[in-house]
């Protein structure tokens, strides 16, 4: 089975006008097509979703965005740290789906995706970045495209362990029309 896991796609970090997100309704598009895929398949999405002082669990801030399509099958996680696995179930939940392959977007590049592509290839997982549905806003050190590149160049060559694979890849090449 192959399972996305879309990751902190939340009004506290998608919905602030001080900070914008590169991209934000192409990569929501993007999202969706794969998660629509990912369901046609039989497979599962599950929305992640980061809990903090400032998105309390649920608050509004910490709701998805209300562009994502999500529906009453898909799973949700909540978690405290940037690691999706830290203190979770997600490894149990992924081991009881039979899950063969696991899809990453979601935000934000440099932070919680990047750390949830490198967790689910330490743990043996065939991984797939998908590398234009994630994002994340410009920094005081580089702008948001620059981070998007650099991560996914730094993905394409990553070592990963022996019973792991990770691929990086647009949504359309992962998921064709």
């Amino acid at each position: 089975m192959n399972t996305l896991l879309i990751i902190d796609m939340q009004n506290a970090w998608l919905d602030n006008p001080a900070q914008p997100c590169f991209d934000t309704a192409g990569v929501v598009g993007r999202i969706n097509h794969a998660a629509r895929h990912i369901r046609a398949q039989g497979g599962k999405v599950i929305f992640v979703q980061h809990a903090d002082a400032h998105a309390r669990i649920g608050s509004a801030p910490w709701q998805v965005i209300a562009a994502l399509e999500k529906h009453a099958t898909d799973g949700t996680l909540d978690k405290l740290a940037g690691d999706s696995f830290a203190a979770t179930d997600l490894a149990a939940q992924l081991a009881a789906s039979a899950t063969s392959t696991v899809y990453v977007c979601g935000f934000a590049t440099e932070f919680c995706v990047d750390t949830a592509v490198r967790a689910a290839a330490s743990r043996g997982l065939r991984v797939v970045a998908l590398s234009d549905a994630h994002t994340t806003a410009d920094r005081p050190h580089l702008a948001a495209p620059a981070i998007i590149a650099h991560h996914n160049w730094v993905w394409s060559g990553l070592p990963v362990p022996a019973d792991a694979s990770l691929t990086v890849c647009t949504t359309a090449q992962a998921f064709p029309a």
